[in-house]
């Protein structure tokens, strides 16, 4: 079981050593002039200190190459690197989230880093499950920094106290909505079983995993009906009525924050290595358990929790597989993150690492769940994020009773359809 642990708060030293991380660089001097490399990402203060110590390790390794970083917010880093591409401008190495991996090597941008594997990239060092991450039609356009899968986070003390079912192998979906209602029955809501599921895209991947399909096609069409798009959003119904799940209203509230991390609910479905974070918000003690199915497959698999490309404009593509290969590969790196990027993609940084805490657990849960998880589907199509936000957006509506399953499943179904062919 893992314990709330306190939130850690950045500093103005820390705040100051960001801003001068992205004013200067970390090359200095010791790159000379052989080939300096741009590298972009997303992430906060904490990140930007860690990323200054890879870095500076990996110039000590190779004095012949300085890497300049830049860094943003994840969503301002989407729009600045929409402007980078349109001027010419990318970066060498650039952090790459699976959504949108294909939408950006479709357009040629990305280096295809199959030449370089063997040579100044290994990747036979990938966990079995990540080794084709980043892989589209046979070209290597990412290499997968960290791992994670589509688990259940809950409050077992809750549960227990509660009389509710305990997760385990194999429990089902009738089962794991009975545990909410008798949670929610048990506390009056406070908290309430669960935040209402049928608000995540990835829960209805994980229904559709289990039932042998995928959300999507492999020649990148809709993988479902608007017809089990409606019975998905209806299967909610009866727990909001029933009180089982957060209110729509409460959910929005709380917002940025999930109910979990805001104390309304007592389970949530989300990647593995969000414990952390709900670990530090959340007053309850959390563990990682199974998803329900009604089949006996999982439906789960390993998702590169981000990736590492390269620009296909690139003037020193050898010393980028050379970054990208130091960053995914090197021991001294995954002392450094820890499980800050997700649990590491490769053995040598997996094994590397003296797990405590809270990355202990989501190690633990991982490696007892790898005999149970599926093949991972291809990269998702290009506008799949558009896809998300429009379902989070349509069941937000559902759930606020302003549309019916049905209406949103067709409008869903006629946004995906116009958002893929184009």
């Amino acid at each position: 079981m893992v314990k709330r642990m306190g939130g850690a708060t950045t500093s103005a030293a820390a705040a100051a050593l960001v801003l001068g991380l992205v004013a200067t660089g970390c090359g200095g001097g010791e790159g000379g002039g052989a080939p300096e490399i741009r590298y972009s990402w997303w992430g906060n203060a904490e990140r930007a200190q860690m990323m200054r110590e890879a870095i500076k390790l990996f110039e000590q390794e190779h004095p012949d190459i300085s890497v300049t970083p830049t860094f943003s917010e994840y969503n301002t880093y989407w729009e600045k690197l929409s402007t980078q591409v349109a001027g010419g401008g990318m970066p060498d190495v650039l952090q790459m989230d699976n959504a949108y991996l294909r939408e950006y090597s479709d357009r040629g941008v990305l280096l295809d880093l199959s030449g370089q594997e063997g040579r100044n990239l290994d990747t036979a060092t990938l966990l079995e499950g990540l080794g084709t991450a980043g892989v589209i039609d046979g070209a290597r356009y990412g290499v997968p920094i960290g791992g994670n899968t589509f688990s259940l986070v809950y409050a077992p003390e809750v549960f227990e106290e509660a009389g509710a079912p305990m997760p385990e192998d194999g429990w089902t979906w009738e089962e794991y909505d009975e545990a909410l209602s008798k949670v929610s029955a048990h506390t009056d809501g406070d908290p309430y079983g669960a935040s209402d599921y049928t608000g995540l895209i990835w829960v209805l991947e994980a229904q559709l995993r289990q039932e042998g399909g995928a959300l999507f096609t492999d020649d990148g069409k809709l993988g479902f009906s608007k017809e089990r798009l409606a019975e998905f959003w209806a299967s909610g119904e009866d727990l909001r009525q029933d009180g089982a799940v957060v209110p729509a209203d409460k959910a929005a509230q709380a917002q940025p924050l999930a109910p979990l991390g805001a104390n309304l609910s007592a389970s949530e479905f989300t990647w593995d290595n969000m414990l952390t974070r709900y670990v530090e918000e959340s007053k309850l003690d959390l563990e990682l358990a199974p998803l329900p199915t009604d089949t006996g497959d999982s439906g789960q698999y390993l998702k590169p929790s981000m990736l590492l490309s390269a620009s296909a404009q690139t003037s020193h593509p050898d010393a980028a597989a050379k970054f990208i290969d130091f960053m995914i590969n090197d021991p001294e790196v995954a002392e450094i993150f820890g499980g800050n990027r997700g649990i590491p993609a490769s053995r040598t940084q997996r094994e590397a690492i003296d797990y405590t805490g809270v990355d202990q657990a989501i190690v633990d849960y991982e490696d007892s769940r790898m005999a149970d998880l599926q093949e991972a589907p291809p990269a998702p199509p290009a506008g799949a994020g558009a896809l998300e936000t429009e379902f989070i957006r349509l069941s937000e509506e559902v759930h606020h009773g302003q549309m019916s399953p049905d209406e949103a499943a067709a409008e869903f179904v006629s946004f995906a359809e116009r958002t893929l062919s184009s």
